[in-house]
């Protein structure tokens, strides 16, 4: 369907909570314009690993800059691109993730990616915004506003699943800690801590399938639009 009106759909939740390819799916059965924001701290975070432990959001913005990470809209997907190609290759790994989460909780970093976020949605495009903080501080005044969690260990075995990685109890153990590690980083920082927005609905992605996840949001939207 093609909506009536612009309308901004805030998605958020903890690592391996399912909002990126939930937010996917329903922009994609809407028509909006899916915007996953961890894709951009990621490219940002890769640029800080190449400069080495001590630098500042500073330098990271200025190589940013310089490597040209930027945007671009294809339909209703959103790409990341880095040095002209697509970044997303290279932002999914084991080292970028164990660092996006110090990097995201720089002041300017945050200011940089928002801003970004906040062109999208002045030009009046309808969005779905998956991440940490898109209900609570890019986005307060939302239409829609979500919230996913799951236990994690439920977060653990989908991560290592979708990897294609050993599920095996130890194994597990191992994700779940590191999960529960970067949830109380993130819950915790002093600039933007995830939490849920006031007002949002809240799925546990544990006990519900992906298409009732899809449909609950979906339905949300639609009882926004009147459609």
């Amino acid at each position: 369907m093609s909506a009536p009106r612009a309308l901004v759909v805030a998605i958020d939740g903890p690592a391996a909570s399912g909002k990126s390819s939930t937010a996917n799916e329903v922009a994609r059965r809407l028509g909006f314009l899916h915007v996953d924001s961890g894709a951009l701290y990621r490219a940002l975070t890769l640029v800080a690993l190449d400069l080495g432990p001590d630098a500042t959001a500073e330098q990271i913005l200025r190589a940013a800059e310089l490597r040209d990470v930027r945007l671009r809209i294809e339909g209703t997907r959103l790409w990341v691109l880095l040095e002209g190609g697509d970044a997303e290759p290279r932002i999914r790994s084991p080292e970028v993730t164990a660092l996006v989460s110090p990097v995201s909780a720089m002041s300017a970093i945050r200011d940089w990616v928002n801003r970004r976020l906040r062109d999208l949605a002045a030009n009046g495009a309808s969005l779905v915004l998956d991440g940490r903080d898109i209900g609570t501080a890019v986005f307060p005044d939302a239409a829609i506003k979500v919230y996913l969690d799951a236990s994690p260990e439920t977060r653990a075995r989908r991560r290592l699943e979708q990897r294609g990685q050993r599920t095996d109890a130890e194994t597990l153990a191992a994700e779940a800690a590191r999960i529960a590690a970067r949830d109380a980083a993130d819950s915790s920082r002093a600039i933007a801590p995830l939490r849920a927005a006031d007002g949002a609905v809240h799925l546990d992605t544990g006990s519900l399938t992906f298409e009732q996840q899809v449909d609950r949001i979906v339905g949300l939207v639609r009882e926004t639009l009147k459609v």
